[in-house]
């Protein structure tokens, strides 16, 4: 049985994870860089070792030093978090080689669906339905030229190994094509190491819902309902909320259906996210997979009561779900928004001193926060700094709790993305749950200073 944990992760994830742990009566390791010093995840962990300068390819991707640490503090396991090495094969091989528990699916699991295209291949072989693009990478702009004129435009450009949003783009012409193209692919090869792309049609007015998944293995896996993560800028999501406001129950359970034939397909063990899109007559097709816990898990813990780090440390100890499918309910309505340290206007990153920092509290209110006041926000990282969850009976109760959390919700020193959320929640469109992929480009236009 696992007895200690290291977490190959920082910020609010790590204290996530160091939370669960702690509660099952698991020591955890931590690792930092140099600009993590002072964080919360660092001071909260039984021990906790540096690895390395700030930048990330210097120390949270350094696998070789996160290795050594795991060896010399007897780690039985690493939790990999989300980003960084989470969806690594050769990071989940190097832990298996070295006879480290790596809480996560299979290193060739992850090489599989780590590629779209591959991904692609293997929902089609299972019957799941995919969006019309093509079945490889394309070898040169002239055949991305020709194929998006055979499926008709708009069509959405993808890089095979992306993520994040990170070499994605909706072109509408072959000019506009010709110019992102280029471009996509040197970002991708910059961040993946892999400047493959391909392209699918690009469905309109889409809904992104995704089906969070568990699975252990002894053949039993299990699906959490949906989340609802349309609203998204840059093609990153913004808020996520459970259940989805605007799908029909029938495609609610067939979604579900759907997404334990995917996992099941590939042999999936541990948690998983099978992401769908969603067109206007409730067509479906699959998008991608995420082979990890999912930075909007919160949500789908708040309406099913499952602790999805605790179920994921369960099945990496060889466990059996604790549960089966009929014995999972569901309860009320929960919605999280990612609070990022950026100019609400321009968007660009905010980082500095955070001088004073005060968290919303109240009965249905959770907080995943990575810092505290005093605390600098640096250039070097994802600038998401803190997550606040909402719960209530309905999805209005939550809508409500969620403004009048955001209203007390005080951060100073620096620009964060909260006044734009404050005024996207109050859109008549929103309350409808009217909030297709496009939502933030049909309603928002950005007027408010930062807070």
């Amino acid at each position: 049985m696992i007895q200690k944990v290291l977490i190959a992760n920082r910020g609010e994830i790590a204290r996530r994870i160091i939370r669960s742990c702690k509660e099952s009566g698991i020591r955890t390791v931590a690792v930092y860089s140099e600009a993590d010093e002072n964080a919360l995840f660092k001071q909260e962990a039984d021990e906790a070792y540096p690895i390395g300068p700030s930048q990330v390819q210097q120390s949270y991707l350094q696998l070789d030093k996160i290795i050594e640490v795991a060896k010399k503090t007897n780690a039985d396991a690493i939790h990999p978090g989300y980003g960084f090495l989470s969806e690594s094969p050769s990071f989940a091989e190097r832990c298996k080689e070295e006879g480290i528990i790596f809480i996560g699916p299979e290193a060739a699991i992850l090489s599989l669906m780590g590629s779209k295209i591959e991904a692609r291949k293997a929902m089609i072989a299972a019957g799941v339905p995919v969006i019309p693009g093509t079945d490889r990478a394309v070898e040169s702009l002239e055949e991305a030229v020709t194929f998006a004129e055979q499926i008709g435009y708009p069509v959405m450009l993808k890089a095979s190994a992306g993520g994040g949003g990170i070499g994605m783009e909706v072109v509408h012409t072959s000019d506009e094509l010709r110019k992102a193209f280029e471009n996509n692919s040197k970002r991708a090869l910059s961040f993946f190491g892999d400047g493959a792309m391909f392209l699918e049609k690009h469905i309109t007015n889409s809904r992104h819902i995704e089906v969070q998944v568990l699975a252990d293995c002894h053949q039993h896996t299990v699906h959490l309902f949906e989340r609802e993560c349309s609203i998204q800028r840059r093609n990153q999501k913004v808020l996520e909320e459970a259940p989805s406001p605007s799908i029909s129950e029938a495609l609610r359970m067939k979604l579900g259906e759907t997404a334990v034939i995917a996992a099941e397909a590939i042999d999936y063990s541990n948690a998983g996210t099978i992401e769908f899109l969603v067109d206007e007559s409730e067509q479906f097709y699959f998008l991608e997979m995420n082979t990890r816990i999912q930075v909007e898990h919160p949500v789908t813990e708040e309406i099913t009561g499952i602790d999805i780090v605790k179920e994921q440390i369960r099945i990496a100890n060889q466990q059996a779900l604790s549960f089966t499918q009929e014995e999972i309910t569901r309860n009320g309505h929960a919605i999280e928004i990612r609070v990022y340290a950026e100019d609400p206007i321009r968007f660009f990153p905010s980082p500095g001193k955070i001088t004073a920092l005060e968290l919303p509290e109240g009965e249905g209110v959770r907080n995943e926060c990575a810092v505290a006041s005093g605390d600098m926000v640096t250039p070097f990282y994802d600038p998401m700094i803190a997550k606040l969850i909402v719960f209530g009976e309905n999805r209005a109760e939550a809508r409500n709790k969620l403004e009048k959390a955001l209203g007390r919700f005080k951060i100073e020193g620096i620009k964060t993305n909260i006044p734009m959320l404050q005024e996207i929640i109050t859109y008549e469109a929103f309350k409808k749950g009217n909030t297709p992929t496009n939502f933030l480009d049909k309603y928002y236009q950005p007027t408010t200073g930062g807070n």
